[in-house]
């Protein structure tokens, strides 16, 4: 709930595919034409021939072809591999004679078609896994908080996750820019399901906050994987539509997550809903890392020497987590004593900061750093705000962990919608104007939120403004992921995506940290102390302004996130 140079946002900053690499079994040897079909069925061009009609076919007529290959010659790098045909596997097992037609029917397939259905399946089904676990634990939270004694480190076990991920983030780009995504995909995966099983076997709030730390070393690792999967294995003119796919996956568990999160919380308790959730695993593996060996297995580019790991980049990951964690500390101890770490946090993030953002960020320069900026400020803004809502509704308006986590339930629908919205092609030269409309629509959800604080304001307004908050999530978390994707060549996507979810987990981490040391500093322990005996009785100690002192500033920060979604498109001069 992951420096490379600024692009101008056209294809001319891609370079050009490379030429496949000679193969002593290609089709063009005379003993292999009980293969490919007679050599009277392709033209002096390489292009398919029918005889029946007495010249090229339609369809190859459309597609000019290198006579070197027989492949078209404007063959996008998505769907070139290097080996032997040229065609990725999991593609229509068409003849040579036939390969034009093969790779023409592949492009013109959509993320559902008979190319990419497995391996869509199989990735939406781990996006899947992470919304369920995200809404879900979300709505246990002020429980496990409460008997665990941690309210007053409610944050921590949020940001620790994030925390624990951007060193992740890092690690995954690296490895599957070297390896592919295969590895760090089902690494990935096996964390997150030992993290969960940590903290639902928690017997304190730190060892629950080490089993949410161990979660975030697991999402790191699997998001910045799946976007490589997303780069090499759907060409450019599918990849809004798989982002949608991905949002739409939220769908259910916002709404059954909360429910089932909730009734099982109040029927068997809390640990219940961290241990039962690892059994989903086994279904993203099943599915999805098959069709990833199949499809997006092995490096970008298999002719090129191995690179060494950046051991540069791996330092300032650990620099950048263990600032995070530092400064975190330091804002739930609100002393003296707390300057110490939390300089030390600030000495260790800054250099971490400028050596793995691309250069340009932090002053949200126009293009790539504004998108990566982008998605940090609104993913900061909003889930900062997010995970103090079920504890306000249950500490403040007395709500049940179940009413409390469908309050967000609708979010899911309406994040799916707005990422649905910004998938349509007619909307594409309006991007910019998406994602501005969102951040406001961001913005106005965070500050209306809080209002349900005065008793008079019925607690349904949190479910409304909710809803068009996470509209406008889905409309700007998408559109970032296309923008990135967009602006960078195939060898960069994982060092790039890497840095986007660098981008979105710092801000988290910071965000939660300035909220929960705002919140604990107004009340926040107050409140902890008196929640120690039952979830209902907790309402009565009232604390707004530990809740206000969360919101309002969020709010502020997503309005400065509108600003910067104007500065992701370059102007031509």
């Amino acid at each position: 709930m992951t420096a490379p140079e600024q692009r101008d946002g056209t294809d001319a900053a891609r370079p050009a595919p490379t030429d496949p690499p000679h193969d002593h079994h290609r089709a063009d040897r005379p003993h292999d034409q009980h293969r490919t079909g007679r050599p009277h069925d392709r033209d002096q061009g390489g292009r398919p021939y029918d005889r029946h009609q007495g010249g090229p076919t339609d369809q190859a007529a459309m597609l000019p072809t290198d006579p070197a290959t027989g492949l078209p010659v404007d063959l996008p790098a998505d769907l070139k591999t290097g080996i032997p045909g040229d065609v990725r596997p999991g593609m229509p097992d068409a003849l040579p004679g036939d390969l034009t037609s093969a790779v023409a029917g592949a492009a013109a397939e959509g993320v559902l078609g008979r190319t990419y259905r497995a391996l869509s399946i199989g990735i939406v089904s781990v996006v899947f896994l992470i919304a369920f676990e995200a809404t879900a634990v979300g709505t246990a939270m002020p429980v496990a908080a409460r008997e665990l004694h941690g309210i007053p480190l409610y944050a921590f076990a949020f940001s620790a996750y994030f925390t624990t991920s951007l060193f992740a983030m890092v690690l995954s780009g690296q490895w599957a820019d070297r390896r592919g995504p295969l590895q760090p995909l089902a690494t990935g995966i096996t964390a997150f399901g030992v993290g969960l099983l940590l903290s639902g076997a928690a017997g304190s709030m730190w060892v629950f906050i080490a089993g949410r730390a161990v979660q975030g070393l697991g999402g790191g690792l699997v998001i910045v994987a799946l976007y490589v999967v997303i780069g090499r294995a759907y060409p450019e003119r599918i990849r809004p539509a798989i982002m949608a796919a991905f949002a739409a996956s939220w769908v259910i568990p916002s709404v059954v997550g909360p429910l089932a999160a909730g009734t099982v919380t109040e029927h068997l308790g809390w640990r219940w809903v961290f241990v039962g959730i690892p059994a989903l695993i086994v279904i993203p593996l099943a599915l999805a890392l098959p069709q990833i060996r199949r499809m997006a297995s092995g490096p970008a580019d298999p002719e090129a020497p191995a690179q060494p790991y950046d051991r540069r980049r791996i330092r300032l990951a650990l620099g950048i987590s263990a600032g995070a964690a530092l400064l975190q500390y330091a804002g739930q101890e609100l002393n003296w004593l707390a300057v110490l770490p939390a300089a030390a946090g600030v000495a260790l993030l800054v250099p971490a900061v400028r050596g793995l953002l691309p250069t340009g960020t932090v002053r949200a320069a126009r293009g790539l750093p504004s998108v990566i900026l982008l998605r940090g400020v609104a993913a900061g803004s909003f889930i900062a705000a997010e995970s103090f809502v079920p504890l306000m509704l249950v500490t403040q308006r007395g709500l049940t962990p179940t009413m409390a986590g469908l309050s967000l339930a609708v979010g899911g629908a309406t994040w799916a919608l707005g990422s649905f919205v910004q998938s349509r092609p007619r909307l594409e030269p309006h991007r910019e104007r998406l994602m501005v409309s969102g951040m406001v629509l961001v913005a106005a959800s965070i500050a209306v939120a809080p209002t349900v604080l005065i008793e008079a304001v019925p607690v349904w307004i949190v479910a409304v403004a909710w809803a068009f908050g996470c509209f406008g999530m889905g409309m700007v978390i998408a559109s970032t992921s296309v923008l990135l994707l967009k602006l960078s060549a195939p060898e960069e996507a994982g060092s790039n995506s890497a840095a986007l979810q660098i981008s979105d987990g710092l801000s988290n981490v910071l965000l939660l940290a300035i909220g929960g040391a705002a919140f604990a500093s107004l009340g926040g322990k107050a409140l902890g102390a008196a929640a120690h005996g039952t979830v209902s009785g907790a309402a009565s100690g009232s604390h707004p302004m530990a809740f206000a002192a969360v919101f309002l500033p969020m709010a502020v920060v997503a309005v400065v996130g509108a600003w910067v979604a104007t500065r992701v498109v370059v102007r031509e001069k």
